[in-house]
């Protein structure tokens, strides 16, 4: 229990640090090009945690680092890394930080379809409801108005970065029992370097120091913690629970645009608000309540006219119970071949 409340917190502090960066992105990519901020942003949280690790304290616990096997993994979640950033700068540059902030849950049907399908994980008929909430809300935020049905680029980039950080979610949790450190010093300097690269390739300008220092700052606090953090509890909860109570970030970020930006509620934006709030919630509650059915056998044994008689039955329970780490209990009918005389009942 203690250990998966840990990692319920883990992934909500994540949530709540990168909350930051939407809104304040926004500001500042008037001043810094959309690759050159993703450069920053990635190596700011990479640079940052390299620094952390040296005055980390030691505890007595072995951490493995990053071996040659996970090397594809590695990869994969670079080359992700490096593309998803852009995708998210371009979609709040040329789109309101609110509809990128809510767009950011798509994420989540990203990351759980990509989990199920590819990486066998698990997926229950409540996730499944709130993947589809999430993803009809997406395309009520991904058209401007009803009556053009004009498609928005600003949030078809948006959700390519959720898609691209869908496969990268999946691609770390495979090596989210390493060294935390390790990983995000790692994805965030090799990530930051690989869009810096493209920033000077595509001749974008080279923004002013003072703002590569607020870049370089935001993206320690809402690159770096949020992504420590969000690693540490993927090791305990999984990719698709632990990006569902991600799914607060959106809604913070969203109140923090309507704070600091002042953009302005539409009818689309409320109904669309409306729907991925029930998704949400659909989503924290399956991590919470696990729908699961397992089976035991039951052996009998009994003895009539001189001769000993064995049977075996087997039980199939299915049910909802609150994710602890404790084991747990329940009745069930007594058949009739339970009822033999001399019956030994054992489990």
């Amino acid at each position: 229990m203690k250990g998966q409340i840990k990692a319920i917190t883990y992934a909500l502090l994540a949530a709540l640090f990168y909350a930051i960066n939407v809104p304040v992105s926004k500001i500042l990519l008037q001043f810094v090009g959309p690759t050159f901020m993703a450069a920053l942003l990635y190596l700011g949280a990479g640079m940052g945690i390299a620094v952390l690790s040296v005055f980390r304290k030691k505890d007595g616990v072995k951490t493995q680092r990053l071996a040659w096997k996970d090397m594809p993994y590695v990869i994969g979640m670079i080359v992700l890394d490096i593309a998803a950033p852009i995708f998210l700068m371009l979609g709040i540059n040329y789109g309101s930080s609110a509809n990128a902030s809510l767009l950011g849950n798509f994420e989540i049907v990203a990351t759980t379809v990509i989990a199920l399908c590819i990486f066998k994980e698990a997926v229950s008929k409540r996730l499944w409801i709130a993947v589809a909430l999430i993803t009809l809300s997406s395309i009520i935020l991904s058209f401007e108005g009803t009556e053009s049905l004009k498609f928005s680029y600003g949030s078809l980039f948006v959700l390519l970065a959720t898609i691209c950080w869908g496969f990268e979610n999946n691609c770390t949790r495979n090596i989210s029992s390493k060294d935390t450190y390790e990983i995000v010093s790692v994805k965030g300097i090799f990530s930051g370097l690989g869009s810096l690269i493209i920033a000077v390739i595509g001749k974008e300008d080279f923004p002013e120091i003072g703002y590569i220092a607020a870049a370089l700052i935001l993206g320690f606090i809402a690159y770096g913690f949020s992504i420590f953090l969000y690693v540490r509890a993927q090791n305990t909860l999984g990719a698709a629970k632990t990006s569902a109570y991600y799914a607060v970030a959106p809604f913070v970020g969203v109140f923090l645009s309507f704070v600091f930006l002042r953009e302005k509620l539409s009818i689309i934006y409320l109904t669309a608000l409306l729907v991925m709030i029930a998704g949400s919630v659909l989503v924290i509650c399956d991590t919470l309540f696990r729908h699961h059915s397992h089976s035991h056998q039951h052996t009998f044994t009994h003895t009539h006219d001189g001769v000993t008689h064995t049977h075996t039955v087997t039980h199939t329970h299915e049910h909802d119970h609150y994710v602890t780490d404790e084991r747990h209990g329940h009745r069930h009918a007594v058949s009739e071949l339970e009822r033999l005389p001399g019956a030994v009942h054992s489990i």
